[in-house]
């Protein structure tokens, strides 16, 4: 995905884009074939950047605007001293507009285009300049046949604007879709490309934003944003010298029924971690007393129902979820526990009770997985990955408060927007990974964080210790091991 996290970047959907590219053709007066030539010298410089060896070519263009982004590398490329060869999927004669353009420039420049015929050359690259956003069905014919060669060429496969076959809302592949080594965007951050499976098919992701004028970005306002480090710098501001740890809240965190004593203590190290002056757990009887002995900062306190509100008292966040459990004493602490008025964070089973007595509210965080996800909105798993940003709004109005849709690029929902979290690995797919995220959340809520804030700063904390956590490998890591890397990303 993109290298860098820095930036808060804006991300569209397919009609924003479009909305953008036609306010700069015909409200600022900039030629739609200009706005092609940058995008194909973007793409260039791009791939000479991410290939520096590479000296040739072979790029496969199909019959519209993305073609002609195609044609315009191809003439550049050949231009550079690089050994292009050009297949064409469908006949170019039929290219209308500035991609007949691209096509015929090429031409005059020397380039010769041949017809796709099942088989691709060899050369150090390829570039799949096939379809753009603009595809809205299943490929067919010889279409899907020049995408299933494409992923399986040997050497790397850059995609020009979009990965062919990826629907650029949703990030789900139209039947077979490119799975690019490399892709360079245009204009803005589609939000397909962010989340989802988009993470299997865009590879490394650049994007070229062809030097619009602010005022035509100021005209397409986006509601949906990626996340950036520096709102680590902005929302963990170092502390007052004469601070105690009365100043960063006091932590009630709930779950861990017998068996499950795992799930709250990661829960609760990872507050501990995350900076919270005081964390309490309330676990089931069984354990409770031993619970604390690897980590004895830790406070733990034996959960019956009766104790509940004394439990309660004094507490500036309640996460509850880890290791709870359905059985009928987690259902009268749920129940219970819903009664306070103070901010929860729901994960794991209370999630699950919560589905099935929905009910909204204003001041609470919910982390479901899909699966969790799906329960809540009573569909299939499937259902929510089909269309997560649908799936994240459909939460958000049926709950309320702050959601978190985990997974990769997770995403995070209140009533006025969404942020992308760009970080995170594959090696995070283990037990466990969910209930330090519990705690991380719950933590900074407790510190003073609004809703919103934690959610979007406790995910971003949590994939970036994911990441640090993922240099010594993705395969074997374990949840605790981000609660290791925590510390140096709450210290920015």
């Amino acid at each position: 995905m993109l290298s860098s996290f820095s930036d808060k970047l804006p991300v569209y959907t397919i009609e924003q884009v479009r909305e953008l590219d036609r306010i700069a053709i015909q409200e600022q007066g900039i030629p739609g074939y200009e706005l092609m030539q940058r995008a194909a010298n973007a793409l260039f410089a791009a791939i000479m950047e991410h290939y520096p060896q590479a000296h040739s070519v072979c790029i496969v263009c199909g019959a519209g605007n993305n073609a002609g982004d195609g044609y315009v590398l191809a003439r550049l490329a050949r231009e550079a001293g690089w050994m292009v060869l050009v297949l064409a999927v469908s006949t170019p004669n039929q290219l209308q507009s500035d991609a007949h353009t691209a096509y015929q420039d090429y031409l005059v420049a020397g380039g010769q285009v041949e017809a796709f015929t099942g088989e691709l050359p060899c050369a150090d690259l390829l570039v799949d300049a096939l379809f753009g956003t603009g595809l809205t069905r299943p490929l067919q014919a010889e279409f899907a046949i020049a995408v299933e060669a494409m992923n399986a060429y040997p050497k790397p496969v850059i995609a020009v604007d979009i990965p062919s076959g990826l629907n650029g809302n949703t990030g789900q592949p139209l039947g077979v879709a490119v799975k690019a080594a490399l892709t360079v965007t245009f204009i803005g951050l589609k939000q397909g490309l962010l989340t989802g499976q988009a993470r299997d098919y865009v590879g490394d992701l650049v994007l070229a934003d062809l030097a619009l004028p602010s005022t035509v970005l100021q005209q397409v306002p986006a509601h949906t944003s990626t996340l950036s480090t520096r709102l680590l710098t902005q929302r963990l501001p170092k502390r007052a010298r004469c601070a105690h740890k009365g100043k960063f809240g006091h932590v009630l965190l709930i779950g861990g029924q017998a068996g499950m004593a795992g799930a709250i203590r990661l829960a609760g190290e990872a507050a501990l971690r995350t900076g919270s002056g005081l964390v309490t757990l309330g676990t089931d009887p069984t354990h409770a007393a031993w619970l604390n002995l690897t980590r004895p900062e830790l406070m733990v306190a034996a959960l019956q129902p009766s104790d509940l509100d004394e439990l309660l008292m004094g507490k500036t966040v309640v996460g509850l979820g880890p290791g709870l459990g359905k059985t009928a004493l987690a259902q009268v602490i749920w129940a219970n526990t819903l009664k306070t008025d103070v901010p929860l964070v729901l994960d794991a089973d209370a999630l699950n009770l919560l589905a099935q007595a929905p009910q909204l509210r204003s001041n609470w965080i919910l982390t479901p997985h899909p699966a969790e996800a799906a329960r809540l909105l009573g569909c299939s798993t499937q259902e929510i990955e089909q269309d997560r940003f649908t799936a994240i709004h459909a939460l958000q109005q049926k709950y309320g408060g702050v959601i978190v849709l985990k997974g990769a690029g997770s995403l995070i929902a209140n009533e006025q927007q969404v942020a992308i979290c760009l970080a995170g690995n594959p090696g995070m797919s283990t037990a466990g990974m969910g209930d330090v995220l519990t705690g991380i959340i719950t933590s900074l809520v407790g510190q003073g964080l609004n809703l919103w804030e934690a959610a979007c700063v406790g995910v971003l904390l949590h994939a970036l210790a994911g990441d640090e956590a993922a240099k010594q490998g993705e395969r074997g890591m374990l949840a605790s091991d981000l609660i290791n890397s925590l510390r140096s990303w709450v210290n920015p």
